[in-house]
């Protein structure tokens, strides 16, 4: 079997896993050993046939980071970029998800399951600052987590 059919074998297999980006599947054929001509040919037939999409696998992977609590917003931008999805699919995806998902109820979910039991009247400056810089790093706005914290939405 020549390097351009093993090549297109191997990224198959790592499709039937899960969804990849186009940078990201270059990396892993890339890191396997193949040669640059055999992973564009391997990425063009499978982008043209369908199966390798860097807009589905970005909002697919954005959609189980924000509902997973791995993050939103920025931190999902920067996720994204690292996998090397395009500037432009990763807003595209940012105001997709700004338009279906308010910030503000997702951080009180996240905070009811992640910290059960958390009573912001009672806690210390403390245990408030671990909580805010936990869900900032996430990417979560300081206003949204400030206003969780003191009980309260940020529009009051």
């Amino acid at each position: 079997m020549d390097e351009g059919r093993r090549a297109y074998a191997a990224a198959l297999k790592m499709l039937t896993r899960r969804d990849h980006g186009r940078a990201e599947l270059a990396g892993k054929l890339a890191a396997k050993g193949f040669g640059e001509p055999a992973i564009t040919a391997t990425l063009e037939r499978l982008a043209g046939l369908g199966y390798l999409d860097d807009r589905r696998f970005a909002r697919l992977w954005a959609d189980a980071a924000l509902r997973s609590g791995r993050g939103v917003g920025p931190r999902i931008a920067l996720e994204l970029r690292r996998r090397g999805i395009a500037d432009g699919i990763v807003q595209e995806i940012l105001a997709e998800l700004a338009a279906e998902v308010d910030e503000t109820e997702l951080l009180r979910q996240q905070m009811a399951r992640r910290y059960a039991g958390f009573d912001p009247a009672t806690a210390t400056d403390r245990e408030k600052a671990r909580i805010f810089n936990w869900f900032r790093r996430r990417g979560f706005s300081g206003g949204a987590i400030s206003a969780a914290l003191r009980g309260r939405s940020p529009r009051d």
